[in-house]
């Protein structure tokens, strides 16, 4: 488990990226990089990290699914994501 302050700082992130999605698209149309400057470093998209859902790890992060592989491996063998079997043949 990720400790609780990474994971509060992703969440932060997330939420300043979306508060100033619209300014900065228009910024960026108009050619404003003095004005982008301005922004807060926090609120582009680039410095988003995906992480799982359930434990907050960086690493290893199935998109598709939203977790990390581990927690991927422990949901799909307790059946708990549906149309995911093992493989077997």
């Amino acid at each position: 488990m990720a400790r609780q302050s990474i994971i509060a700082r992703e969440r932060k992130r997330a939420r300043l990226v979306a508060k100033y999605a619209e300014k900065r698209a228009k910024l960026k149309a108009e050619g404003d990089y003095v004005g982008l400057d301005k922004l807060p470093r926090n609120s582009s998209p680039v410095r988003k990290h995906n992480r799982c859902k359930m434990t907050g790890r960086p690493k290893g992060y199935m998109r598709k699914f939203g977790v990390s592989r581990v927690t991927f491996r422990e949901m799909a063998s307790e059946g708990k994501i549906p149309g995911v079997t093992k493989a077997s043949w």
